[in-house]
């Protein structure tokens, strides 16, 4: 795909507009920027955590700094969920072209003013954290549009080709993400929103001078303002209250028992059961109520949701997995492993480039159907085969199943959103896809809160015993053990999670000086920490990829029953 990308890119140099068969590839060149710029920084972050708070002078370990590491994460993605549905209907009342556009210029502007933080402590990490906002207020433009202006620049015979390029991008934009997070964090922190600025501002001028609406795509109307309202409200008291809920609450390892996130997620249900009530009497909703009668639309959006829960939770369960065991087990520092954690998921990356532009390509021939619904069985049996890994797996028994997992990804995500835009009417096509991103999109908070919710719950069962007892057998007192043991699992988690080795800083200075060199060589080293959660871990796992394969065939189901090919206005 990269190669392609390339190539469309030097021929788009000296490219006059000529006809629909030139514009078509310079929409598709342009948009793919766009797309795989936003999904890189949606997981940039994931890898360079640790770099950045010690460049901005923060402990994310410490009490209460937990808030400043969950929505570094989760601000871009709860952002960009809640206005892509609005923005998408913008570009279909004023021109999708020029929505696009706007949001490139607000992207790169955001981008630029993340590096140049000036501040530290908590400061500065708020400071990231609202940056982070603006900058998921144009991706969520760039995302909102993007698949519309594919779908009205390419016939429907070669749509599948085109969005599954689109598609695959951002898929493994997230992927090589996290590469490009290990590779720059620990140069310079700021280099990971820097390196966007000079593809930002290139891409801008680029879609600026290059993209057009065409005038049938524009469908004008007015803004849903009371809908907008309530769905943004009610999105966000729902993201806030799963975020909150695997944080710890009292003497509950969890906080779903919290009056405070029980009013947040029973408060946005009603908001969100308010708004579908709504927008059924509204005469020109910001959801398009009726799009859900059409099956091929229900059938591609529902998929798409279960599947990026599925993969949302993938990408965190194996961070931790690789950063907080098997790296650190295999003679790896853990300033090393956030690095090595990216390079070791590259078969992923590879299997869903592989296989995405074909499945797009046979899609457009055969329908979106056979793909998609093979592409999720694929993935729930990969997933099944990750749960019969040992925890200390061989790596090349690990690698061959990532990429049967990126080639199953990449085999439904190209025809299923094919599938999608194809089923939507020229004049929905902004909204249509709009709501398809948001189902995306918040399916992968949702994923964060469900699957550390299990790992949590796995580690909670066995963790503290085994932190209690190997503290003792290093000579650690007891008082100071038991109250290590007796610490919310989710600390244990975000540390694996960080490639942090928690022990020198869960247990005081002065205590750990008292202890005997061999000892203090022991619990800094590089098994000590894997070794105490390998076996609560691996039981968490399993309960996580359980979920993931139970979400995985459902959307093989709904992936199938989506029917036979289906063009909106054509007959096949």
């Amino acid at each position: 795909m990269l190669l392609s990308f390339l190539f469309i890119g030097e021929r788009m140099i000296n490219l006059k507009i000529k006809d629909r068969a030139d514009y078509k590839w310079i929409a598709l060149a342009n948009t793919t920027l766009g797309v795989i710029m936003a999904t890189i920084d949606s997981s940039i972050m994931l890898i360079a955590l640790p770099d950045i708070f010690r460049g901005i002078k923060l402990n994310p370990l410490a009490p209460g700094n937990s808030f400043y590491l969950l929505w570094m994460i989760l601000s871009f993605l709860i952002v960009s969920s809640v206005l892509v549905v609005s923005f998408g209907r913008l570009g279909d009342m004023f021109g999708r072209v020029k929505m696009y556009n706007l949001g490139f210029v607000i992207y790169t502007i955001t981008s630029l003013f993340l590096t140049i933080t000036w501040m530290h402590g908590t400061s500065a990490a708020l400071y990231l954290v609202i940056m982070r906002v603006f900058q998921g207020v144009g991706a969520a433009f760039i995302m909102a549009n993007s698949a519309a202006i594919l779908t009205d620049a390419f016939p429907h015979h070669q749509r599948g080709l085109a969005l599954g390029i689109n598609n695959v991008a951002a898929i493994s934009g997230s992927f090589i993400g996290l590469i490009l997070g290990g590779l720059l964090g620990p140069i310079d922190w700021r280099l990971i929103f820097l390196v966007s600025v000079p593809f930002g501002i290139a891409g801008t001028l680029w879609a600026y001078f290059m993209l057009k609406d065409t005038k049938d795509t524009k469908s004008g109307g007015k803004i849903d303002w009371l809908g907008n309202v309530i769905f943004a409200i009610g999105l966000i008291l729902l993201m806030i209250g799963i975020t909150y809920g695997i944080e710890p609450y009292g003497n509950h390892t969890m906080g779903w028992t919290s009056p405070a996130v029980l009013v947040e997620l029973i408060s946005g249900a009603a908001l969100m059961i308010t708004f579908v009530i709504i927008e059924n009497y509204i005469k020109q909703p910001m959801f398009r109520m009726h799009l859900f009668k059409i099956r091929a639309f229900t059938a591609g959006v529902l998929s798409s949701f279960l599947s990026a829960i599925a993969r949302g939770g993938l990408m965190f369960m194996l961070i931790i997995w690789l950063q907080g065991i098997w790296l650190p087990e295999h003679g790896y520092s853990f300033s090393q492993t956030p690095l090595w954690a990216g390079i070791f998921m590259l078969p992923l990356t590879a299997g869903i480039l592989l296989a995405g532009p074909v499945s797009g390509i046979l899609s457009d021939k055969f329908g979106s159907r056979p793909f998609a619904t093979a592409g999720m069985i694929g993935s729930a049996f990969s997933f099944i085969l990750l749960d019969f890994l040992p925890i200390n797996f061989n790596y090349l028994e690990f690698a061959l199943i990532l990429l049967l997992m990126g080639i199953s990804m990449g085999f439904f995500a190209s025809p299923n959103r094919a599938g999608v835009m194809n089923s939507l009417p020229p004049e929905d096509r902004g909204a249509g896809g709009g709501m398809n991103t948001t189902f995306q999109n918040s399916a992968q908070v949702l994923s964060i809160g469900i699957f550390f919710s299990l790992m949590i719950v796995g580690l909670a069962a066995t963790l503290p015993t085994n932190l209690k007892n190997g503290l003792l057998q290093h000579g650690v007192p007891k008082t100071v053990a038991l109250g290590i043991a007796h610490l919310p699992p989710v600390s244990v988690l975000f540390s694996a999670f960080l490639g942090y080795s928690p022990i020198k800083q869960l247990v005081k200075p002065s205590v750990f000086k008292s202890l005997s060199k061999h000892n203090q060589a022991i619990l800094t080293g590089h098994s000590f920490f894997p070794s105490l959660i390998s076996k609560p871990f691996s039981h968490g796992l399993g309960e996580a990829f359980a979920f993931a394969i139970i979400a995985c065939l459902i959307a093989a189901a709904a992936s199938w029953f989506r029917g036979k090919k289906y063009i909106h206005g054509k007959t096949d």
